[in-house]
C-alpha cells in the first residue's frame, strides 16, 4: 500500500498529481526533446575523437553497438506505451508498473539520478563553448579565462530560475529555437570543406586507427548521445495521447539520429587528420562553412539538452515520491508535491538541482559520461526485459497496437547488461549493488508492494505450462533405475500434527515432487469452501515460513473413502506421474489408520506404493538417525526403503544425521546377507559405512519388534516395510502396533526399486 502522507490527502489525490491538468503537448515535443539530446554536446565536443581515436570503421561500430541497445529499447518503450496508460514519471512508470513498486524503485531512484547527473553534463559540456572566445577575451581585455565553472555555475543557476519560476511551457517554446539552429549548424558543417578534404584518399575510411585508445572507453564516452532518445518519454504526463507521442516521437528521433551521426562520422574521416580530430574537440567548428555556427549550436544544444533533463528528472523524483517509494512519509509527499496552477514539480526541481550543482563543480565531462553510461544501460535492460518478459508471458491483457519482436527486446536486454562489464566493471557492480541496497532498504522500512508483480507469475506460470505439457508428451522411461518420489499426502489432521508436511518437505526438497492435500471433511458449501481456502493460505504461509518446496491443496468431502478417490486423481503437478501415497495417524488413534487399510485396494489399482506414516509423542526427535529394517518377509521394500532414507537425509533438517540399516536373518545366511548389503550401498554409491550396516540372527524367543523396539530405541526415525498379506488378516491392525520408538515410517512397494 502507499503512504498516508495526510489524513487529507488520499491515494486519488496523490495519483492524480502525476498527471498534468493541461496535459496538451503532442508527439513534436516529444522528437524535439529526443533529437536535440541525441544532438547535442556529444556530437559537438567528443564526436570528433571518437573518429580519430578509433577510426571510421571504429565509429561506425560505436553506432551500430550502441544503438544495439537504443532501438530495442525504443521498441520496447513504443512497444509498453501502446499497451497501458502512460502517467507521470517516464521511464519509471513503466518499469514500476510492470516490475511493481520495489524494484521499479530502485530502477527508478537510480534513473533518476542519471538524469539529473545528465543536467551538469550537459552544463559542463555547455562551459566548453566558450572555448572560442578565450583567445578573444584574453586579447581585448587581457583576462585569461582559465576555469569553465565561470560560465557554467551561473549558466546552471540561470536554468534552475527558469525552471522553478516558468515550468515546462518556456522548454518547450525554447526547443524550437534549438532544433533551428542546431538545423542550420549541421548544415554549414555539411556544407564546409578543408584543403584536408580536398586531397582526402577515400581509401583511408577503411585503414585502421593508430590510436591507442581502448574501443569501449571510447565508446563510454560516445554512448550518452544516443541515450537522448528516451528524453521526451519523461513528459508522459504532460502529452495529451501518450501511446501515440511516445513510440512516434522516441522512434522517429532515434532511427534520424542515427543516420545523421553516421553521414557526420563520414564527414568528419574526410576532413580533418586523426591527429586534429582528437586534439582539437572543437574541429566542427574548422570544418563548417561558418565557424563560429559549432559554438553556437553547442551552446543551444547543451543548455536546450540541460533544460530537457531539467524537466524530466523532476517529474522522475516527483512519481516516485507520489508511489510513496521512500520510508519518511514526509519526503514523499513534499516531492510529490506540484504547482497548482500548472503542475510544475518545484521541490523535486530544487533538489535536482543540488545534484546538478554538485556535478557541475566537478568539471570533468568524461567521469561524468561514464556514470550517466552506468544508470541509463540499467534503465534500458530493464524496458528490454519488461518487453522480453510480455512476450513469453502471454498475458492476454497484455494488447499493444504497437508490437516489437521478442528476439529484439532480448538482445537489448543482453546488450546492457554486456555493456556495463565492458565500460567499466567497477561501476557497473556499483551501479548493481546501489540498485540491490535500495530495494532491499525500500522493502525492509516503507509499506510499498512487494517487488514480484504480475509480470513475473505470468513468466512463470508460461514456462510452469510449456514444461508440463513437454514432460507429459515426452516418452517416459520404463526403466526401474528412472525412479522417483512423485508423492501424493492425504492429511485430515494438518493442523494437529506436521510429522506428515515434515515428511512431504523433505522428500520434495530435491529429488521428489509431492503434493500435500488438507481434507477438509463436509459437503460442498459455500461455507466449506470458504473453510478449505482459509487453511489453504494458512498452509502456504506455513510453507513459505520453511522454506517448503510442497505443493498445496485442498478438498472437501463428505466420507474419507470419497477423499481417498479424489486424492489419487489428482493431475501429477511435476509433469512425472503420481506413484506413492503418503499417510499420517497418531499412535494408538486407529480410526484413520482403520480407513487407510480397508482402502488398500484403491490404492494398488492406481499403481501406487504406499508409506503410513506412525507419529508418536516423540516426534522426529534431533534428527540425527535413521533406521532401517529390513525383514526377510517384505525384502522388496528394502530397495525402496533405503532409497526414501538416502532422500531424507539430503535435505539440511538432516545435516547431521546417519542411516544405519539393521536385517534379520537366519543365522547360516548372516554373512551372505551382509555382503550383499554392503556391496549394495557401495554400488549405488549411498552414504552408508560399512560399520553402519548390521544384521542380526532371527531368535524365535524375540519377535522382530522387540528387536526394533530395542536397537532403534533412540532412532529419530524409523523405516519399517509391510506387505499386502499381512493386511488381508483379520488382525491386520496390529502388524502396526507394539512399538514404543519414536516416529515411524511403513513402507509397501508393489515393485520392487533398483539401485543401480
Amino acid at each position: 500500500m502507499y503512504f498516508r502522507y495526510r489524513k487529507n490527502i488520499d491515494n486519488y489525490t496523490m495519483s492524480k498529481s502525476l498527471i498534468s491538468t493541461k496535459a496538451n503537448f503532442g508527439t513534436l515535443p516529444v522528437f524535439l526533446t529526443a533529437i536535440s539530446t541525441i544532438l547535442g554536446a556529444v556530437m559537438f565536443l567528443r564526436f570528433g575523437f571518437s573518429v580519430g581515436s578509433v577510426g571510421f570503421l571504429g565509429t561506425l561500430a560505436i553506432i551500430f553497438i550502441g544503438h544495439l541497445v537504443t532501438i530495442p529499447t525504443a521498441l520496447a518503450l513504443a512497444e509498453i506505451a501502446t499497451n497501458q496508460k502512460v502517467e507521470g514519471g517516464g521511464e519509471y512508470f513503466i518499469i514500476s508498473r510492470s516490475f511493481g513498486i520495489n524494484i521499479g524503485a530502485a530502477i527508478g531512484i537510480t534513473l533518476y539520478l542519471s538524469q539529473a547527473i545528465s543536467v551538469a553534463f550537459y552544463v559542463i559540456a555547455f562551459g566548453e563553448a566558450f572555448e572560442a572566445i578565450k583567445p578573444w577575451v584574453a586579447e581585448t581585455f587581457g583576462y585569461e579565462l582559465y576555469d569553465n565553472r565561470l560560465f557554467t555555475i551561473p549558466a546552471l543557476l540561470l536554468l534552475i530560475w527558469l525552471m522553478v519560476t516558468k515550468g515546462a511551457d518556456l522548454g518547450m517554446k525554447a526547443l524550437y529555437i534549438v532544433v533551428a539552429i542546431l538545423a542550420i549548424s549541421l548544415v554549414l558543417f555539411f556544407f564546409g570543406s578543408t584543403s584536408y578534404s580536398e586531397v582526402f584518399d577515400s581509401s583511408l575510411l577503411f585503414k585502421k586507427a593508430a590510436s591507442n585508445k581502448d574501443f569501449f572507453y571510447v565508446f563510454a564516452i560516445i554512448f550518452p548521445a544516443f541515450t537522448g532518445m528516451t528524453a521526451g518519454v519523461g513528459l508522459s504526463g504532460d502529452l495529451k495521447d501518450p501511446k501515440k507521442s511516445i513510440p512516434y516521437g522516441t522512434l522517429s528521433a532515434t532511427i534520424i539520429g542515427m543516420v545523421i551521426y553516421v553521414f557526420i562520422a563520414l564527414k568528419l574521416i574526410s576532413s580533418a587528420s586523426p591527429e586534429d580530430l582528437v586534439n582539437d574537440q572543437l574541429i566542427m567548428s574548422k570544418i563548417a562553412l561558418w565557424g563560429p555556427i559549432i559554438p553556437i549550436g553547442l551552446a543551444a544544444a547543451t543548455i536546450s539538452s540541460a533544460l530537457g533533463s531539467l524537466m524530466v528528472a523532476p517529474r522522475t523524483l516527483q512519481a516516485i515520491g507520489g508511489d510513496g517509494v521512500f520510508p519518511n512519509s514526509k519526503l514523499n509527499y513534499w516531492l510529490s508535491r506540484s504547482t497548482s496552477k500548472n503542475n510544475e514539480p518545484r521541490n523535486a526541481t530544487i533538489l535536482t538541482s543540488f545534484i546538478a550543482l554538485f556535478f557541475v563543480l566537478m568539471g570533468d565531462v568524461n567521469a561524468v559520461a561514464e556514470i550517466i553510461s552506468m544508470f541509463f544501460m540499467v534503465t534500458y535492460g530493464s524496458l528490454c526485459l519488461i518487453s522480453f518478459m510480455q512476450h513469453f508471458a502471454a498475458d492476454p491483457s497484455y494488447r499493444p497496437s504497437f508490437k516489437s519482436k521478442w528476439y529484439f527486446s532480448l538482445l537489448g536486454a543482453v546488450m546492457c547488461v554486456f555493456l556495463m562489464f565492458k565500460i567499466n566493471t567497477t561501476y557497473a557492480f556499483s551501479a548493481l549493488i546501489l540498485m540491490t541496497l535500495i530495494y532491499f532498504y525500500i522493502t525492509i522500512k516503507s509499506n510499498t508492494e512487494k517487488g514480484m508483480a504480475t509480470i513475473f507469475q505470468s513468466v512463470i506460470y508460461q514456462f510452469s505450462r510449456t514444461m508440463q505439457v513437454f514432460l507429459q508428451k515426452a516418452e517416459k522411461e520404463k526403466v526401474l533405475e528412472s525412479w522417483r518420489p512423485g508423492v501424493l499426502c492425504l492429511s485430515k489432521d494438518s493442523f494437529e500434527r506436521y510429522g506428515a508436511f515434515e515428511m512431504m518437505k523433505w522428500i520434495s526438497y530435491r529429488y521428489g515432487f509431492g503434493s500435500f492435500i488438507h481434507f477438509e471433511k463436509g459437503y460442498f458449501s459455500k461455507e466449506s469452501k470458504l473453510i478449505a481456502e482459509n487453511k489453504l493460505n494458512k498452509l502456504i504461509k506455513k510453507a513459505s515460513e520453511s522454506n517448503s518446496n510442497v505443493f498445496l491443496q485442498t478438498i472437501i468431502s463428505p466420507s474419507n473413502t470419497a477423499a481417498i478417490v479424489q486424492a489419487i486423481q489428482q493431475p501429477a503437478i511435476s509433469g512425472q506421474a503420481n506413484n506413492m501415497m503418503l499417510f499420517e495417524y497418531k499412535r494408538g488413534e486407529n480410526e484413520w489408520l482403520s480407513t487407510i487399510i480397508d482402502n488398500y485396494s484403491l490404492l494398488k489399482t492406481a499403481n501406487y506404493d504406499l508409506c503410513i506414516l506412525d507419529s508418536s509423542d516423540k516426534g522426529f526427535g534431533f534428527k540425527k538417525d535413521i533406521h532401517v529394517w529390513i525383514r526377510k518377509q517384505d525384502y522388496e521394500n528394502a530397495n525402496l526403503m533405503i532409497l526414501l532414507s538416502y532422500i531424507i537425509l539430503g535435505h539440511p533438517d538432516w545435516k547431521k544425521g546417519k542411516i544405519k540399516i539393521f536385517a534379520t536373518f537366519p543365522k547360516e545366511s548372516m554373512a551372505i546377507e551382509e555382503k550383499n548389503l554392503i556391496d549394495l550401498t557401495a554400488s549405488g554409491r549411498l552414504p552408508i559405512s560399512p560399520n553402519n550396516i548390521r544384521v542380526l540372527p532371527l531368535d524365535h524367543d524375540k519377535s522382530s519388534k522387540d528387536l526394533i523396539n530395542e536397537y532403534s530405541a533412540d532412532a529419530d526415525l524409523t523405516l519399517i516395510g509391510f506387505h499386502e498379506a499381512a493386511l488381508k488378516a483379520e488382525n491386520s491392525i496390529e502388524i502396526f502396533g507394539g512399538y514404543s520408538i519414536g516416529n515411524i515410517l511403513f513402507v509397501n512397494t508393489l515393485k520392487s526399486k533398483f539401485i543401480k
